[in-house]
């Protein structure tokens, strides 16, 4: 049976958009491989790694009938990857393999039964669903995203929580030293909500959501979301998405976020980024450390290394605040600001060498970056 013949552009479009939860090497084989549905001309396809599964559905010729299987996801890519984008290509079953051609190759896959293939148990009843488009939903994740905790032992620092109320709609991530707060006004009431998106999920929804600007008169792609007490699931661009929600008690981030800070300074980012970068090259591997010396018109960066190097930068600044000298982990701090490209200004807050530092936005009241200090 033909399961489907079409270009390699639209076959590999369709297996990327559901192949990046799909990890090389699994304790299960079968979560390595992809489940592709036959039914008619529609031709399903589902990963999953037992948390999260997508599933797209896409019309790409071949015989009409019902058949399923699975098949390595990873190997299919990088096949069709060395193929050109307008290749015609071809999936056949055969006695328990898959065939894929396209010109005068010829490639003979092993595959494992669809019944072997473990869906993801969806919740029962999920909440009312509501719609945000795509762009906003993707900059706000791309807003706080790399404040992100990463395989850390608090299992809810490894994620964003997701706060929906009325029409506003905030994200907040941490990892113990750092915290990034976004929000946005929607146009719409959404359902109260209040869940912690894994890690995994939140790095695949900024992979697959769009943030391209829509034409005049055309309307914007749209994501639609619901919410059950531990799942959540998100259908966009012809893809569903469902997703575990981490369990646990998220920090009160209100507490974190300074309100009163005495001193302020509004200064160019890209050159406050640079100044950075250049004095990073001389802290050491283990200890991040830089020193930033805060006087009437003048930052100066400081750092040194194990060897007895050091690195010492300044900038001039519209600041008349108080003399305060603090450090920093410079990953910190260049994280935020390479990660904000599209401000030109942003504004610092301070207090005194103990406090945390506010990074803010001049023009944008709903973006907040808290940085705890370090001693050097």
């Amino acid at each position: 049976m033909i399961i489907l013949k079409t270009t390699q552009s639209q076959l590999l479009s369709a297996l990327q958009s559901v192949a990046g939860i799909v990890e090389r090497r699994h304790t299960l084989p079968v979560l390595a491989n992809v489940l592709l549905r036959k039914n008619g001309s529609a031709l399903q396809l589902t990963t999953s790694d037992l948390e999260i599964q997508i599933r797209t559905a896409a019309d790409l010729g071949g015989d009409d009938g019902s058949f399923s299987t699975t098949v390595g996801a990873r190997k299919l890519i990088d096949i069709l990857r060395t193929m050109p984008a307008d290749q015609t290509v071809s999936l056949e079953s055969q006695q328990a393999k898959l065939i894929l051609k396209g010109g005068k190759s010829k490639f003979t896959l092993q595959t494992l039964p669809a019944e072997d293939f473990p869906l993801v148990q969806e919740a029962p009843s999920f909440g009312t669903a509501f719609k945000v488009p795509q762009k906003t939903l993707k900059n706000l994740l791309d807003q706080v995203a790399f404040a992100m905790a990463v395989h850390d032992i608090r299992y809810y620092l490894n994620g964003i929580l997701f706060v929906a109320e009325g029409k506003q709609l905030s994200l907040v991530a941490t990892d113990g030293h750092r915290l990034a707060f976004t929000s946005a006004t929607l146009d719409v009431e959404v359902p109260k909500q209040e869940v912690i998106l894994p890690r995994k999920t939140v790095l695949e929804l900024q992979r697959l959501l769009s943030d391209a600007s829509t034409p005049e008169g055309q309307d914007a792609p749209t994501i639609e979301m619901q919410f059950a007490s531990n799942q959540a699931k998100f259908s966009f661009g012809g893809m569903e998405f469902v997703t575990k929600l981490v369990e646990g008690k998220f920090p009160d981030y209100n507490r974190v976020i300074p309100k009163n800070h005495q001193n302020h300074v509004t200064l160019g980012r890209a050159s406050l980024l640079a100044c950075l970068q250049r004095t990073a090259i001389l802290t050491s591997e283990k200890f991040k450390g830089v020193r930033l010396n805060f006087e009437p018109g003048t930052l100066r960066v400081a750092s040194s290394n194990a060897e007895q190097e050091e690195a010492v930068d300044e900038l001039d600044i519209d600041y008349g605040g108080d003399s305060i000298e603090i450090g920093f982990n410079v990953t910190y701090l260049i994280d935020a600001l390479a990660n904000m490209s599209q401000q030109e200004m942003i504004t610092l807050e301070l207090q005194d060498a103990n406090s945390s530092a506010l990074v803010t936005v001049p023009d944008n009241a709903q973006f907040k970056y808290v940085v705890m200090p370090m001693r050097i």
